[in-house]
């Protein structure tokens, strides 16, 4: 883009911010946008299309929606634990509002009137916030060692609908008497998030989850629950539907599964392989029956589909949603994504360490040893006992059922 054409859509967003704080969007036409900016309105077609066009790129400039991933990526490091980080996003959210308060009225006010396509444009930006919020919380929970009792986007989702909230009654209403003040609004707010939404991971914890993971007690997740956790992830997409297939199909750790690259596997008619690189070195197959349901085959399914739909030249066999090597964190965003709504029948959260127990338990059943899975898992006979012991116990109820069907 030229200067000169840099400075012409500069002068065409301020004036249009002004159009649109002083009288709305609704009421604001693209002539008396163009008039203001001193341009000819077929400049301003050219360079945003549409008044709405116009519309977003006023939103986007006054730092709404962009520009929000990176802040929050350098936020990470300079805040201590996660109730300053949480106080300082929702401080910095709210006076990033509040600068433009006349336009927030007026977008909520006219919302109604707007076209099909225009509220759909917003809501992908408040989705791609959203998604870049829920990156910040999961990063600062983790190195918080904290456990989150929702999945992070369900988090942003009530952090970002609150903040939202919260200003639209303090700029369009007079002596509300429900807090103090914006401090005391955040400081209730982060209290909410800290007591209700997570807990802390202490050492007594540390060991429950251990003793669940290592103890007869094995979380795996029934035939149903996997099949709608690959349906959901199915509807999500490519990508995340390849991930649901790789964590149920091949029983990988998500540090494996984030260090493959393209060039570890093996396909062909008879075999599908994965090399693992990361922790235990070995080759894992992935299968193509999971829980009693075929998904493809060794040179059709999931995971080839994902990777044949790719257009870059990554190396990584799985990628963010900017295009670069899916992180751990990433990955158990995702996780969260197409679990998300899914419970065990305890009402308790699907967690991605389920989906390695699940298989686990799923290959003894079909007739692995124990040294064969030793081998493939990367875990040693001991770990693996008591997924042995709950695989004889689902066997033994499967036996019975039968035997109570034939009457």
């Amino acid at each position: 883009m030229s200067r000169t054409s840099s400075e012409t859509r500069a002068r065409l967003i301020r004036a249009a911010l002004e159009l649109f704080s002083a009288q709305g969007v609704t009421e604001t036409t693209t002539k008396q946008i163009a008039e203001l900016a001193q341009v000819n309105e077929v400049t301003l077609f050219r360079q945003f299309g549409s008044k709405q066009g116009l519309l977003l790129a006023v939103i986007e400039d006054s730092g709404i929606f962009s520009r929000l991933g990176e802040l929050l990526r350098s936020q990470v490091n300079h805040t201590t634990n996660v109730q300053q980080a949480l106080k300082n996003y929702g401080r910095d959210r709210l006076q990033t509002l509040e600068q433009i308060p006349e336009l927030l009225r007026s977008v909520v006010g006219e919302a109604g009137k707007y076209t099909v396509e225009n509220r759909q444009a917003l809501g992908r930006g408040v989705t791609q916030a959203n998604r870049d919020v829920a990156h910040y919380l999961a990063t600062v929970i983790e190195r918080d060692r904290l456990v989150m009792r929702l999945p992070a986007e369900k988090l942003a989702s009530l952090l970002n609908g609150m903040l939202f909230g919260y200003l639209v009654i303090e700029l369009t209403s007079e002596f509300q008497e429900l807090w103090e003040d914006r401090e005391d609004f955040l400081d209730h707010l982060v209290q909410l998030f800290l007591y209700g939404a997570v807990s802390t991971l202490t050492e007594s914890s540390i060991d429950s989850i251990t003793e669940t993971i290592t103890s007869e007690n094995v979380a795996d997740l029934s035939a149903s629950l996997v099949h709608s956790i690959l349906r959901q992830a199915k509807k999500r997409g490519l990508r995340d539907y390849a991930l649901a297939y790789v964590l149920f199909g091949t029983g990988l750790l998500p540090q494996e599964i984030v260090a493959l690259e393209r060039q570890h596997q093996i396909s062909d008619a008879l075999q599908h392989l994965l090399q693992v690189t990361k922790g235990a070195v070995r080759q894992v197959p992935v299968n193509q029956w999971i829980m009693g349901k075929r998904y493809g085959s060794y040179t059709h399914n999931p995971l080839m589909q994902w990777l044949k739909s790719r257009k870059d030249r990554q190396s990584a066999m799985f990628l963010n949603d900017k295009g670069g090597r899916m992180s751990e964190d990433e990955l158990v965003i995702a996780w969260q994504g197409f679990t998300s709504g899914l419970l065990t029948p305890n009402n308790q959260p699907l967690f991605i360490e389920q989906a390695r127990q699940t298989w686990c338990v799923e290959m003894l059943m079909r007739g692995i040893d124990l040294e064969d899975l030793s081998i493939l898992s990367g875990w040693d006979i001991t770990q693996l006992e008591p997924f042995a012991q709950r695989a004889k116990e689902k066997a033994a109820l499967e036996r019975a059922l039968r035997v109570d069907q034939r009457g």
